[in-house]
C-alpha cells in the first residue's frame, strides 16, 4: 500500500505475482468428465470470429515495450538494448491498421546513429505484434484441432483448457499452443504459444496473451508477454527477448460521440440574476493571469486524459497528493491554487508539471522500491512549482488543443530548461531536507544508482514522452546530488532492493483507464536474479467476471446499509 492514515508507507517490495487467497477460488472437481468436444469447439471458433468484429468498433491505444537480452552468469536474462512503441489500435476490413503516435522530429546526426545501430540482429515492427492478440485465419475448424485437457480456474473465472494443433491438411500460419476458455460464453480468456511459420523467413515469437472481462459477456484483449531465448534462423543470427503489450483506452472512442442536444441542461431566465454590476466579482490583473495559466493547465490536461494518455483523477492520484501534502507542509509551503497530481499511463520513466500538476508516469510509479523514492520525484516537481516555472500560456486558445490524438506527442510538450531543471534540483534537496523523508534520502540516492547503472541498456524505457529524461546516457540529470549519501550497489545483496520490475506497482483497468495500486503479497528475494530491476516480467492477472452497472449499484447500496 502506499498510504497509511495521514502519512504514506509505500511498504516493502512488492513482485508481479498475483494470487488469490485460498478461500477465494472455488474448489474444482476431482473427477471431470469430458466435455463434447464438437459443439463447444464450434462455439470457441464463433466466439472468435464475433470478437474481430467486435473490435471494429473500438480504437483502444496499444503500447510495446522490448528488451533485448543477454545471459549474465550471476543475474540470469539481463538487458543489453531495447525498443518503444506508442500507437493505436485499428481494424478495418483490410486487417489492422496501425496508427502510431508521432513523436518530435530527432535531428540527422541522431537519425544517422539509429540506422547505424546494429546492437540486435531484429528490427521490431510494432504492427507485426498486433496478430498476437487474435488467433488469426487459421483458427477454424478446417484448419486446427481442439483436444480438451481440463478444468482450470483462472483467477475466479472457471475455463476449459484445450491444447490447438493443425489439421493435416491445413496450409495457413497457424496457432500451436493451448487456450483457456471461459465456461459459460465460451470466449478464449487466454492463449499461450506461437505461431508456426511458412518459411525459414518468416519468425514467430512464444507469447502468452490475456483478455479481461471489461463489460458482462465482453472479453478484450488486455496484455501480451513476450519471450524467446536463442531464436535462430537463415536470415537472422540470434534474438534473446522479452516483451511486453499493453492495451487500453477501449471507451475512448464512445467518449467522443457527441450526446443528444436534449441531454444539455439550460437554466430558465427567472433563474438567472445579472451580477454584472457587483464590483465585488471584478478580476484583478493578477488574478485574471492565474485564471489564464490555470485555463492553459486544465486544456493540456483535459486533452491528454481525452487522448488515452493521462489516468482520471482517482485512487493514486490521492496517494500521490499526500506525499505532496507532507512535503509542502512540513516546509511551511502554501501554494495556491493547490497542487495536483496525475498518473501517465504510459511505460517510459518521465515526471513533469503541468503549471501545478504534477503527473508521473506509470512506468516509473512501478519501478520506485519506497516512499522515499517517491518523495524524491514529486520534490523536484513540486519545486519547479514553487520556483514559478508555470506552463505556457499558449495553451490556453482553444484552436492549439484541436489535433488528431496521434500528434499529442509533438503538439505538447511540458519540457523545461537546463537552468530551470538545475534550480529545481537544488530547491528539491531543500524541500526534502525540511521534509519526514530527510532521514531516508540515502534509499532514493539508491534508486538514482541502480537507474545510473541500468540507463545505457534502456535508452527506450527513459527517452520521456513529455517531460525531461532523468538520464543522458550514464549521468544522472534529475536529483544527482542525492547520489553521494547513498550506500554503493550491491547486485549480489537480496536484502538491497534499488528498483522493482515493471509492472509492480499499478493496476491500469484497460475499459477506462483508470488506475489503483497493485495489493499483492510481497515474496522473499533468494537470489540476485530474483531482484529484477527494471525488468520485464510475465503478467499474470486475476481474471473476473463484469458485474453489470445495475449490479454493481446493487451491491454498494447493499455496502452502504450494512
Amino acid at each position: 500500500m502506499f498510504v497509511k492514515h495521514k502519512m504514506c508507507v509505500l511498504g516493502s517490495v512488492l513482485t508481479m505475482s498475483l494470487s488469490l487467497a485460498a478461500a477465494d477460488v472455488p474448489a474444482v472437481p476431482s473427477k471431470q468428465a469430458q466435455p463434447s468436444t464438437d459443439a463447444i469447439s464450434a462455439s470457441i471458433f464463433d466466439q472468435e470470429t464475433k470478437l474481430v468484429e467486435s473490435m471494429r468498433k473500438y480504437t483502444p491505444l496499444i503500447e510495446t515495450y522490448i528488451q533485448n537480452t543477454k545471459q549474465d552468469r550471476e543475474l540470469g536474462d539481463v538487458p543489453f538494448n531495447d525498443q518503444y512503441f506508442l500507437g493505436r489500435l485499428a481494424l478495418d476490413k483490410e486487417g489492422f491498421n496501425d496508427m502510431p503516435f508521432e513523436k518530435k522530429k530527432i535531428g540527422r546526426f541522431s537519425q544517422v546513429l539509429n540506422r547505424l545501430d546494429m546492437s540486435s540482429d531484429v528490427n521490431y515492427l510494432p504492427r507485426s505484434f498486433m496478430q498476437l492478440l487474435f488467433l488469426g485465419g487459421g483458427f477454424d475448424k478446417n484448419d486446427c484441432e481442439l483436444r480438451y485437457r481440463r478444468q482450470e480456474f483462472v483467477g475466479s473465472v472457471r475455463t476449459l483448457v484445450f491444447d490447438v494443433a493443425p489439421t493435416k491438411k491445413s496450409r495457413k500460419v497457424h496457432f500451436v499452443g493451448r487456450i483457456w476458455v471461459e465456461d459459460q460464453g465460451h470466449n478464449i480468456v487466454r492463449f499461450n504459444g506461437t505461431y508456426e511459420p511458412l518459411g525459414a523467413a518468416n519468425l514467430y515469437f512464444h507469447f502468452d496473451s490475456w483478455r479481461m472481462n471489461m463489460q458482462p459477456g465482453l472479453w478484450l484483449p488486455a496484455f501480451v508477454y513476450m519471450e524467446e531465448g536463442d531464436m535462430k534462423s537463415d536470415f537472422v543470427r540470434h534474438v534473446s527477448m522479452k516483451g511486453q503489450m499493453r492495451l487500453w483506452g477501449y471507451t475512448l472512442a464512445q467518449a467522443e460521440r457527441p450526446s443528444d442536444f436534449t441531454d444539455v441542461q439550460v437554466d430558465s431566465v427567472d433563474n438567472v440574476s445579472d451580477k454584472s454590476g457587483d464590483s465585488a466579482n471584478e478580476i484583478s490583473p493578477l488574478e485574471s493571469r492565474h485564471k489564464w495559466q490555470r485555463e492553459a493547465e486544465d486544456n493540456v490536461l483535459e486533452r491528454m486524459e481525452r487522448a488515452g494518455l493521462l489516468a482520471p483523477d482517482g485512487e493514486v492520484s490521492k496517494v500521490l497528493e499526500t506525499v505532496a501534502n507532507n512535503i509542502e507542509a512540513t516546509n511551511n509551503v502554501d501554494i495556491q491554487p493547490e497542487v495536483r497530481c496525475r498518473v501517465l499511463l504510459t511505460t517510459p520513466l518521465e515526471s513533469f508539471t503541468v503549471g501545478h500538476t504534477v503527473v508521473i508516469s506509470r512506468g516509473l510509479l512501478d519501478v520506485l522500491p519506497d516512499e522515499a523514492s517517491l518523495a524524491m520525484v514529486i520534490s523536484h516537481e513540486l519545486a519547479h512549482i514553487v520556483l514559478g516555472h508555470s506552463v505556457n500560456t499558449k495553451y490556453a486558445f482553444s484552436d492549439r488543443m484541436i489535433f488528431p490524438d496521434e500528434q499529442v506527442l509533438q503538439k505538447i510538450a511540458m519540457r523545461r530548461s537546463d537552468s530551470d531543471e538545475d534550480a529545481a534540483n537544488q530547491k528539491a534537496v531543500e524541500l526534502l531536507k525540511g521534509s519526514p523523508y530527510k532521514d531516508k534520502l540515502a534509499n532514493a540516492g539508491l534508486f538514482l544508482r541502480a537507474l545510473q547503472a541500468h540507463a545505457p541498456a534502456l535508452p527506450g524505457l527513459i527517452s520521456a514522452n513529455f517531460g525531461n529524461r532523468m538520464m543522458r546516457g550514464s549521468k544522472v540529470l534529475s536529483m544527482a546530488s542525492l547520489i553521494p549519501g547513498s550506500p554503493e550497489l550491491k547486485t549480489a545483496d537480496v536484502r538491497q532492493i534499488a528498483a522493482l520490475p515493471l509492472g509492480s506497482r499499478i493496476k491500469l483497468d484497460p475499459w477506462d483507464d483508470h488506475v489503483n495500486l497493485k495489493k499483492t503479497k510481497a515474496e522473499a528475494i533468494l537470489s540476485a536474479d530474483d531482484k529484477l530491476p527494471f525488468a520485464i516480467t510475465p503478467m499474470i492477472p486475476n481474471l473476473a467476471r463484469a458485474q453489470a452497472a445495475s449490479e454493481v449499484a446493487q451491491t454498494a447500496a447493499m455496502g452502504k446499509t450494512q
